[in-house]
């Protein structure tokens, strides 16, 4: 399995690095061998809301060629929905068979279109925001919609993690992974609308 975890300037760092920390660990599981996974952007450094750098490790990948590609919130999602080009980028994702975000990164999978005719959620106070972009706003913390899976707010970006992870690998490898990371909690508030 390949993945693309896309950064952008004004990205919520813990959005990636909840879901990050998690679901790199797939690659401990029979399901996960060759598991690989890219950090992929528009350029080769970008910077988070609080001025963290980070460096790119693919500029403008075909993201045609990945498995499932995952997109963080941020503050910098809400211009970034509007830029053209970089839209234009994310929508060579339209055939891979995962696409996941967490917090305001549906509302970029919305301005790639992803998300007409599904059902999402995002981070409570941008409800309002994802609504033009898909069927139904549901206000949830994990909305499975096949197998386009979107999260709430940032703290959901464990829990999607482990989600996703007992998706691929099965319910035993959550657990396992879950002790791992001392993560006590258990996940709440998920819908699947198919």
């Amino acid at each position: 399995m390949r993945m693309a975890f896309i950064l952008f300037d004004g990205v919520t760092f813990l959005d990636f690095a909840g879901f990050y920390d998690v679901i790199h660990r797939l690659g401990q599981f029979e399901s996960g061998h060759g598991l690989e996974w890219d950090i992929c952007g528009v350029r080769e450094e970008v910077a988070d809301e609080l001025g963290l750098t980070v460096k790119i490790g693919k500029v403008l990948p075909d993201l045609s060629q990945y498995d499932l590609i995952f997109v963080p919130g941020g503050m910098g999602t809400r211009k970034l929905r509007y830029d053209e080009p970089f839209i234009a980028w994310l929508q060579g994702a339209r055939d891979v068979p995962y696409k996941v975000s967490v917090c305001t990164g549906s509302l970029l999978l919305g301005a790639a279109g992803f998300l007409q005719g599904h059902a999402a959620t995002t981070h409570p106070s941008a409800y309002d925001l994802l609504e033009p972009y898909c069927a139904q706003v549901v206000k949830s913390r994990v909305v499975q919609d096949g197998q386009l899976i979107t999260g709430g707010g940032v703290s959901t970006s464990i829990d999607l993690g482990l989600y996703v992870l007992s998706l691929l690998a099965g319910e035993a490898a959550m657990l396992n992974v879950k002790k791992q990371i001392d993560y006590p909690y258990e996940l709440q508030g998920v819908v699947r609308t198919q």
